[in-house]
């Protein structure tokens, strides 16, 4: 097996609470049944040509104020009354926390030597707010975020763009995301990769395939 040189890891639902809690809490506040917020997205995307506005957003295609106006006529059709998400960005992030057992791990690892990234489905306006949770750049050299780049997990593209920036070849990095259809596609491009499921599971998971692992840019 090819040394592994880098960690690569997501940002939301991995260094931070699962997203779908902040989801809840969004639906929640506005008293909307979690069906109904799925079926609202999908109206969205049939009101502008079958264009999902999550994934546009995540690209950086669309702005978040179009996106909030798009989601708020897809869940108004939905919901069969007016829904205004005004400040949907600070309302998602408010019920989003930093998971700060395992950013603890991600920076033991640097100071073992490995190299540390980060690729990320974000939103170019939420860059302050999520930077804001952890000292990302801290511990991380790089950060690949989807709102920036114009491309998306699990488009290979995107993970090829992270590994030129890193220079380094696929076998020798190892990937970490809540998303199964992510880590697949690395898994593809020859990249290893965890699931996030607990920390626990994550750290063991990791650590399982590090073993006898010793980076190039390890003290000696």
């Amino acid at each position: 097996m090819s040394r592994i040189e880098a960690i690569v890891s997501d940002f939301g639902g991995v260094l931070t609470t699962p997203l779908m809690h902040a989801f809840a809490a969004l639906q929640d506040a506005q008293q909307i049944p979690l069906e109904q917020f799925g079926a609202g997205m999908a109206r969205a995307a049939e009101l502008h040509g079958g264009v999902n506005p999550l994934f546009e957003l995540e690209k950086g295609t669309l702005s978040e104020r179009d996106f909030v106006l798009q989601l708020n006529a897809g869940l108004s059709d939905v919901v069969g009354r007016p829904i205004d998400l005004d400040g949907f960005g600070n309302d998602f992030f408010a019920a989003l926390h930093p998971n700060e057992e395992l950013f603890a791990y991600m920076r033991a690892l640097h100071g073992r030597g490995y190299r540390m990234a980060m690729l990320t489905n974000n939103v170019r306006e939420w860059e302050p707010l999520w930077r804001a949770m952890l000292p990302i750049d801290e511990i991380f050299e790089l950060v690949v975020d989807s709102a920036f780049v114009g491309m998306r997990k699990p488009d290979p593209a995107i993970y090829r763009l992270l590994l030129d920036r890193l220079g380094l070849p696929a076998a020798t990095t190892l990937f970490v995301d809540d998303l199964q259809v992510n880590c697949e596609a690395a898994r593809e491009l020859g990249m290893h990769a965890v699931q996030f499921e607990t920390t626990e599971q994550t750290i063991a998971g990791v650590e399982a395939l590090l073993d006898g692992n010793v980076p190039s840019g390890a003290a000696r």
